[in-house]
């Protein structure tokens, strides 16, 4: 075998090495730091949605954030369900390092509404008690998400 050809498989070699490397180096970034994401861009407020049916008496219509960084933001219970979390296409989207990305749901049924936790990581409180399987929200009731803490009112 000639010198240049053993050179050319030697340089062949250390770039596969240094490709494996750095594909490495990059998957333990993105297990520690999360994945890239794009520059936050402001999202054009949206219309929030008509109820389909004009709720009872005694029954919520607002689900309201009482405690963590998104104090005081109000969302109008519509038919439709609530996901909660860190992904970008919840309805209320967290910014707590504590929840997941998928990590909670409310949604309607027999005329209340029902939390359930999507598989968390730290789990999903319903007035200090862990949310194991889908449970009804009482009017008033505290929900804790991470540093998050969420309640359905009048």
């Amino acid at each position: 075998m000639s010198e240049l050809t053993l050179l050319l498989i030697r340089l062949a070699f250390l770039a596969v090495l240094w490709f494996f490397v750095i594909a490495a180096v990059g998957v333990i970034r993105t297990d520690l730091f999360g994945p890239r994401t794009a520059p936050a861009t402001a999202r054009k407020p949206t219309k929030p949605a008509k109820p389909v049916s004009k709720p009872k008496r005694g029954e919520p219509r607002q689900m309201v954030v009482v405690g963590g960084p998104l104090q005081g933001t109000i969302i109008n219970l519509t038919e439709t369900p609530i996901t909660i979390g860190r992904a970008t296409d919840a309805t209320l989207v967290l910014s707590d390092d504590y929840a997941s990305s998928r990590h909670a749901r409310l949604f309607p049924q027999d005329g209340q509404w029902i939390v359930e936790d999507l598989g968390s990581t730290n789990g999903t409180y319903l007035d200090r008690s862990k949310v194991t399987r889908p449970m009804p929200v009482p009017l008033g009731t505290p929900i804790r998400i991470g540093k998050t803490v969420i309640e359905l009112r009048k």
